[in-house]
């Protein structure tokens, strides 16, 4: 094994350059829960050696205390870290192992394989050339192994190695381990493996790791070990079209300006022309600076910085590319979309999307479909929960420059951020741009909202009532706005009821209608906030999140919340459009109060009590905030 070898102590530089002339893969082991993943990893480090004599000794301390396997060595504490793991049994986060042999260097991924925490192998699979897919000989092909094996191919991963584990407990049968073999083999068909090498093992016994072993004779394939070493996983990743990320924009004097990130793909040489998208410009490489020194020629994976010939507009979250051979350009993409949170996936709700070194707002504003992992048909769907997997519009607010998942990884994908939380709950492979969506530019224009607030002598607000129906959102509203007018200010009133006649006339009142309803009318309020106006706008509202994603729409300055704070037994006694009696009857369903919640404002900006005074007063004491905080004056 490399790290016994005779050159550490007689001549540490040619051991040093040997190590670096070795071939390096990065794999990943997954499957189902206790198919013995850890263990196999364990395996592995130990029968290489990797593993220093505190470590062993501690192994051993920790084997009797917490272990599951008597008097034997418990290998899989190896990487089970973490108390929990320990104390349950289960791997719950990825961990990450070095090990070395005499012909190549691994990293190896360890991945839970519980079902709730398939959103962190997942993140271990992304980086990853070859997937160990573990089976317990006992249980055979399982849900969890179905779902892992999907998501290693749509993850881009194209070598399997079909472990087929605990040969042991099923006394090495081949029938046993032909059977599953064959099970899985048909399952994998359409997933799209350019390999698929079936090698039954004992991970615990260490039978068919590192040499064949002679309890199963009728086996006549190679260990695990010599598979690992042999098999070419290279991707070629230099052989295509260059592609850089800009990180930032390196200015340490008024002399030099370059731009710097790590090649996602292919190389690039002095005097290459390059194009930066997505705005378009072109120029040529003037030099190519490392902290070494400066190159000729730079490959993928080498962290550079760019100097052009021409000054151009590039800023960090741009993409340097040749200008031959362009990735595409659009705000419109379709996309693969793993789910990876508790709370469910709706449509056209804003969230942040990640994508290298950029970070844009955007939404999935259509489920394409989704996709059963039991027998890999597509069913139609319009949400998506924790671990389901599907085929989505995104829709971003900026165009953005990427490659086809297939074709360039780290350009291809991307992770879906919730704006509150500042959660990860979904990763995404980018699979191309819908055909409208290079024809859609915002357009510059030469008035801006400041001018348009001047010539208005006010200052733009949007004042977003929300309230239980019934409450008097509507009835204030009407006052203030008559009040404002009366003062000369310009005004608009954006009603619930109103817009559902026109704008909103395709909505219902299920939870996603009622997030689309409350985007739109956030879109609208926005334009008019641009165009110098105060706005009033009344909606029930009833989600926290939602109404805050206005708030961060129209731009916290001059968002203004007025929680319209009526009791629920006040509001169905007054009762002015019938509605609490037709719910009543089960005659309206989703009703906010009834069977659909309404989540209250926990600081609002104006908080008002209709109980203790009367509309009029209300108004007077909103239009007074508003004149107290410079809104309507210039």
């Amino acid at each position: 094994m490399a790290h016994v070898s005779d050159l550490i102590a007689t001549d540490i530089d040619a051991y040093l350059a040997e190590q670096e002339s070795k071939s390096f893969m990065r794999l990943i082991t997954c499957g189902s829960v206790d198919d013995g993943k850890s263990t196999l990893i364990g395996r592995l480090l130990y029968d290489a050696k990797m593993i220093f004599d505190d470590q062993l000794t501690a192994l051993e301390a920790d084997s009797k205390r917490v272990g599951t396997t008597g008097d034997q060595i418990d290998l899989a504490l190896l990487v089970d870290g973490l108390a929990a793991e320990r104390e349950q049994g289960i791997t719950i986060d990825v961990a990450y192992r070095f090990f070395s042999t005499d012909k190549r260097k691994f990293i190896i991924a360890d991945t839970p394989g519980h079902e709730q925490y398939t959103r962190n192998m997942a993140t271990g699979a992304s980086t990853a050339e070859l997937a160990i897919i573990l089976i317990d000989a006992r249980k055979g092909v399982l849900t969890q192994t179905k779902r892992h094996s999907y998501i290693v191919s749509l993850l881009g991963i194209r070598h399997v190695v079909l472990a087929i584990n605990k040969m042991d407990l099923v006394d090495y049968s081949q029938e046993r381990f032909e059977q599953i073999s064959q099970e899985y083999m048909t399952f994998a068909r359409e997933l799209g493996f350019a390999d698929i090498t079936a090698i039954p093992i004992s991970a615990l016994e260490g039978k068919n790791i590192l040499e064949p072993s002679p309890v199963m004779p009728w086996y006549s394939g190679p260990s695990l070990m010599k598979h690992l070493e042999t098999i070419d996983v290279a991707q070629e990743q230099t052989r295509k079209d260059f592609r850089m990320p800009v990180q930032w924009v390196n200015r340490p004097d008024l002399d030099f300006r370059g731009f710097s990130g790590t090649i996602a793909a292919g190389q690039v040489s002095v005097g290459d022309e390059l194009v930066a998208l997505p705005g378009g410009r072109t120029s040529k490489v003037k030099s190519i600076v490392t902290f070494d020194g400066e190159l000729d020629t730079a490959i993928c994976e080498q962290a550079i910085t760019l100097t052009l010939e021409d000054e151009i507009d590039i800023s960090r979250g741009d993409t340097l590319a040749t200008s031959k051979a362009r990735p595409e350009v659009s705000s419109s993409l379709a996309a693969d979309i793993l789910w990876m949170d508790e709370h469910e996936m709706v449509l056209h709700r804003p969230y942040l999307i990640r994508l290298e070194n950029n970070t844009i707002p955007g939404n999935l504003s259509r489920i394409n479909y989704k996709v059963n992992i039991n027998n890999l048909e597509q069913e139609s769907a319009e949400v998506l929960t924790l671990n389901e997997v599907a085929r989505c519009e995104l829709s971003l607010t900026e165009d953005i420059a990427f490659d086809p998942y297939d074709d360039t990884r780290s350009t291809g994908c991307f992770v879906i951020i919730d704006r509150i939380t500042n959660k990860t709950v979904g990763c995404g492979m980018l699979r191309h741009s819908l055909d409208n969506a290079t024809n859609v530019h915002w357009h510059a224009l030469d008035l801006d909202k400041a001018s348009r607030a001047k010539a208005k002598e006010q200052k733009p607000a949007v004042l977003w009532f929300t309230g239980l129906s019934g409450s008097g959102k509507s009835t204030i509203a009407n006052l203030v706005e008559k009040k404002l007018f009366a003062r000369g200010n310009h005004t608009y009133t954006l009603d619930g009821d109103n817009v559902r006649h026109g704008l909103n006339k395709d909505l219902g009142f299920t939870a996603e209608d009622r997030i689309e309803n409350i985007r739109r009318i956030s879109e609208v309020a926005n334009l008019m906030s641009d165009a110098g106006l105060i706005t009033l706008s009344c909606f029930i509202s009833p989600f926290r999140e939602d109404r805050e994603q206005a708030r961060q729409l129209c731009g916290s300055n001059s968002f203004i919340e007025i929680f319209i704070d009526t009791p629920f037994e006040e509001c169905e006694k007054r009762d002015p459009k019938g509605l609490y009696k037709k719910a009543r009857k089960g005659q309206i369903k989703h009703f906010t109060g009834l069977d659909s919640p309404y989540e209250a404002p926990e600081n609002p900006d104006i908080h008002i009590k209709t109980t203790e005074k009367s509309p009029e007063k209300i108004a007077g004491e909103i239009v007074d905030f508003l004149d107290r905080e410079g809104f309507l004056t210039t």
